[in-house]
Protein backbone atom coordinates (compact mmCIF):
# COMPACT_ATOMS: atom_id res chain seq x y z
CA UNK A 1 0.00 0.00 0.00
CA UNK A 2 1.31 3.41 -0.94
CA UNK A 3 1.80 6.06 1.72
CA UNK A 4 -0.68 8.92 1.77
CA UNK A 5 0.88 12.06 0.36
CA UNK A 6 0.18 15.67 1.19
CA UNK A 7 -1.44 15.92 -2.23
CA UNK A 8 -3.90 13.19 -1.12
CA UNK A 9 -5.01 15.59 1.64
CA UNK A 10 -5.52 18.49 -0.77
CA UNK A 11 -9.33 18.33 -0.76
CA UNK A 12 -9.45 18.52 3.05
CA UNK A 13 -6.82 21.25 3.13
CA UNK A 14 -8.71 23.23 0.49
CA UNK A 15 -11.87 22.86 2.58
CA UNK A 16 -10.00 24.25 5.59
CA UNK A 17 -8.91 27.22 3.50
CA UNK A 18 -12.52 27.82 2.43
CA UNK A 19 -13.74 27.48 6.03
CA UNK A 20 -11.24 30.18 6.98
CA UNK A 21 -12.38 32.41 4.13
CA UNK A 22 -16.12 31.89 4.60
CA UNK A 23 -16.27 31.60 8.40
CA UNK A 24 -13.16 33.36 9.68
CA UNK A 25 -15.33 35.43 12.02
CA UNK A 26 -16.58 32.33 13.91
CA UNK A 27 -14.97 31.00 17.10
CA UNK A 28 -11.70 29.21 16.37
CA UNK A 29 -11.92 25.43 16.79
CA UNK A 30 -9.17 22.85 17.10
CA UNK A 31 -8.63 21.52 13.56
CA UNK A 32 -7.71 18.02 12.51
CA UNK A 33 -7.01 16.45 9.13
CA UNK A 34 -6.00 12.79 9.07
CA UNK A 35 -4.20 10.55 6.60
CA UNK A 36 -6.58 7.80 7.73
CA UNK A 37 -9.65 9.77 6.55
CA UNK A 38 -8.25 12.18 3.93
CA UNK A 39 -11.68 13.55 2.99
CA UNK A 40 -12.74 14.50 6.51
CA UNK A 41 -12.07 17.61 8.55
CA UNK A 42 -12.65 17.60 12.29
CA UNK A 43 -13.52 20.79 14.16
CA UNK A 44 -13.52 20.59 17.97
CA UNK A 45 -14.55 23.26 20.46
CA UNK A 46 -13.35 22.94 24.05
CA UNK A 47 -14.39 25.09 26.99
CA UNK A 48 -14.69 24.52 30.70
CA UNK A 49 -17.71 26.85 30.67
CA UNK A 50 -20.60 26.40 28.29
CA UNK A 51 -19.31 28.79 25.62
CA UNK A 52 -18.28 25.88 23.40
CA UNK A 53 -21.93 24.81 23.21
CA UNK A 54 -22.90 28.25 21.90
CA UNK A 55 -19.96 28.16 19.47
CA UNK A 56 -21.11 24.70 18.33
CA UNK A 57 -24.53 26.12 17.49
CA UNK A 58 -23.03 28.96 15.44
CA UNK A 59 -20.84 26.51 13.51
CA UNK A 60 -23.73 24.05 13.10
CA UNK A 61 -25.86 26.75 11.50
CA UNK A 62 -23.00 27.96 9.29
CA UNK A 63 -22.33 24.43 8.03
CA UNK A 64 -26.03 23.65 7.57
CA UNK A 65 -25.97 20.63 9.87
CA UNK A 66 -29.53 19.53 10.63
CA UNK A 67 -30.34 20.06 14.34
CA UNK A 68 -32.01 16.63 14.39
CA UNK A 69 -28.68 15.06 13.36
CA UNK A 70 -26.86 16.44 16.42
CA UNK A 71 -26.04 13.92 19.13
CA UNK A 72 -25.64 14.73 22.82
CA UNK A 73 -23.83 12.53 25.32
CA UNK A 74 -22.11 12.95 28.64
CA UNK A 75 -18.75 11.40 29.35
CA UNK A 76 -16.27 11.23 32.22
CA UNK A 77 -18.96 9.99 34.62
CA UNK A 78 -21.31 12.80 33.63
CA UNK A 79 -18.75 15.59 34.08
CA UNK A 80 -18.39 16.53 30.40
CA UNK A 81 -21.11 17.40 27.89
CA UNK A 82 -20.43 16.49 24.27
CA UNK A 83 -22.30 17.60 21.14
CA UNK A 84 -21.47 16.07 17.75
CA UNK A 85 -22.77 16.60 14.26
CA UNK A 86 -21.59 15.95 10.71
CA UNK A 87 -22.14 17.79 7.50
CA UNK A 88 -20.58 18.23 4.07
CA UNK A 89 -18.59 21.24 2.98
CA UNK A 90 -16.43 21.73 -0.11
CA UNK A 91 -16.24 18.03 -0.89
CA UNK A 92 -15.37 16.76 2.59
CA UNK A 93 -17.23 15.49 5.62
CA UNK A 94 -16.96 17.99 8.45
CA UNK A 95 -17.25 16.48 11.91
CA UNK A 96 -18.15 19.15 14.46
CA UNK A 97 -17.73 18.41 18.17
CA UNK A 98 -18.05 20.55 21.30
CA UNK A 99 -16.96 19.66 24.82
CA UNK A 100 -17.94 21.52 28.00
CA UNK A 101 -17.76 20.81 31.69
CA UNK A 102 -21.13 20.11 33.30
CA UNK A 103 -21.71 22.87 35.85
CA UNK A 104 -21.63 21.74 39.46
CA UNK A 105 -24.81 22.85 41.23
CA UNK A 106 -24.27 25.44 43.91
CA UNK A 107 -24.89 24.26 47.45
CA UNK A 108 -27.62 26.34 49.06
CA UNK A 109 -27.52 26.84 52.80
CA UNK A 110 -25.10 25.11 55.06
CA UNK A 111 -24.90 22.68 57.90
CA UNK A 112 -25.95 24.32 61.05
Amino acid sequence: MDAVTLDDLSVALRALRLLTTDFGHLPGPDLHVSTIFPRRVELALHDSRLESMAAFEVWREALGIDPDAVKYVEQSSGCTRVLTGCGEFAGVVVELTAFATVPVPAVVGGAG
